[in-house]
C-alpha cells in the first residue's frame, strides 16, 4: 500500500523542510510505508525561493515529487493538482506551515485506521486570529445550511481519505473547487478527531479578506439553497406588500383626509429595490458561474513536474 502526502505551498522556504522531514519520521514510525510527497508550488510570490527549497527537497528525498503551477490557482485547486498526480492507495492532506502538525498523525490515522473513508483533523482550540475564527464559523454554518453537513462533523485542512474518494473528487473539473463539498457528496463514512492546532511557524496566513469569501462563495456551486432562499423570501416581502396596500386601501376607505408618508414610502423603495438587487445577484452568481464552467477555464495550469534530478514538462490540467 502506497501513501501519498500531498501539501500545497505557498511562501513556504522557511517551512517546508521540517514538515516534510518530520512526517517522514512519523509515517516510519507508524509503519506507514511506502510513501510519496507531491508538493504543489502554488506560483509562489517570493523570487523562487520557495520553489527553489522544493527543488532541494526532491535532491535529497528520492520521495519527493514537485508540481509546479504556472500561476497562483488558491489552495483548494492547488490540492486538487496533487490529486491528480498523487498514485497513493491513502491520500494524507496538510499546510506547508507547521499549524497542521505531522506529531498529529497518530492520532489521525487512529480514528482512520478503524474503516472510515475519510478523517478529518479538527481543533477544539485554534491557534488563528479572532478574524479567521470567525471565517471558520462563517464557513461552518455555510456548509451545514447549504449542503447539509451533519452537525457533529467538524473539518480542517487536514484529512486523511482512500484512493475511491480521490478517484471521484478529481472528476469535478470546474475551478470553483470546494474540497469539502466534493468529498460529503462522495461518502457520509466520515469521522472527526480532535488534534493539537500549533502556532505558525513563520510568517502570516495568505488568506486575505478577498480570498476568504472568494473560497465561501464556492460552496454556492454545490447547493441550490440561496436560490430557494430568494424564492421564499421574494414570497413573504410580495405577501407582506400585499396586506400593506389592503391595509392603504382600507386606511384611505375609513379616513380619506389621511395622508400617505414620503418618507416611509421612500424607505420601503430603497428596501425592496435593495432586495431586489440581492436576489439578481445571487441568480446572476449562478449564472456567471455556468457561463465560466462552459469556458472550460482550468483549475488549474502546470508548468513542470519534478522528481529528484528528472523533469517531466506538462502543459495545462
Amino acid at each position: 500500500m502506497l501513501y501519498s502526502v500531498i501539501i500545497p505551498c505557498y511562501k513556504s522556504s522557511h517551512t517546508i523542510r521540517q514538515v516534510v522531514e518530520l512526517t517522514i519520521d512519523e509515517l516510519q514510525k507508524l509503519g506507514k510505508t511506502p510513501f510519496e510527497f507531491v508538493l504543489v508550488d502554488d506560483a509562489s510570490p517570493d523570487e523562487g525561493q520557495t520553489l527553489d527549497e522544493l527543488h532541494r527537497l526532491a535532491g535529497d528525498h528520492d520521495s519527493v515529487r514537485i508540481v509546479e503551477l504556472a500561476k497562483n490557482a488558491g489552495q483548494h485547486n492547488a490540492v486538487m493538482a496533487g490529486l491528480n498526480e498523487c498514485r497513493g492507495d491513502v491520500i494524507i492532506c496538510m499546510d506547508d506551515d507547521l499549524q497542521t502538525h505531522p506529531s498529529q498523525l497518530p492520532a489521525l490515522f487512529e480514528g482512520f485506521d478503524r474503516g472510515y473513508d475519510i478523517a478529518y483533523g479538527y481543533y477544539p482550540e485554534k491557534k488563528h486570529s479572532a478574524f479567521r475564527n470567525f471565517g471558520s464559523w462563517v464557513n461552518y454554518m455555510s456548509v451545514r445550511i447549504l449542503i447539509n453537513k451533519p452537525k457533529e462533523l467538524k473539518t480542517s485542512s487536514f484529512w486523511i481519505i482512500r484512493r475511491f474518494v480521490r478517484d471521484y473528487v478529481i472528476q469535478y473539473r470546474s475551478s470553483f473547487t470546494h474540497l469539502q463539498g466534493l468529498f460529503l457528496r462522495t461518502t457520509k463514512n466520515i469521522i472527526s478527531v480532535p488534534i493539537q492546532h500549533f502556532d505558525r511557524a513563520y510568517g502570516q496566513s495568505g488568506y486575505t479578506m478577498k480570498k476568504l469569501v472568494s473560497l465561501w462563495s464556492n460552496i454556492m456551486g454545490y447547493s441550490i439553497v440561496p436560490l430557494r432562499m430568494a424564492r421564499n423570501v421574494g414570497f413573504f416581502f410580495s405577501l407582506i406588500g400585499f396586506l400593506g396596500a389592503i391595509a392603504i386601501v382600507l386606511k384611505k376607505l375609513l379616513a380619506p383626509t389621511s395622508a400617505v408618508g414620503w418618507f416611509s414610502m421612500m424607505a420601503a423603495i430603497f428596501f425592496f429595490s435593495g432586495l431586489i438587487m440581492m436576489f439578481l445577484g445571487i441568480i446572476g452568481e449562478y449564472l456567471g458561474r455556468m457561463y465560466l464552467a462552459q469556458g472550460n477555464n482550468p483549475q488549474y495550469v502546470v508548468r513542470r513536474i519534478y522528481t529528484g534530478n528528472d523533469t517531466e514538462q506538462k502543459h495545462g490540467d
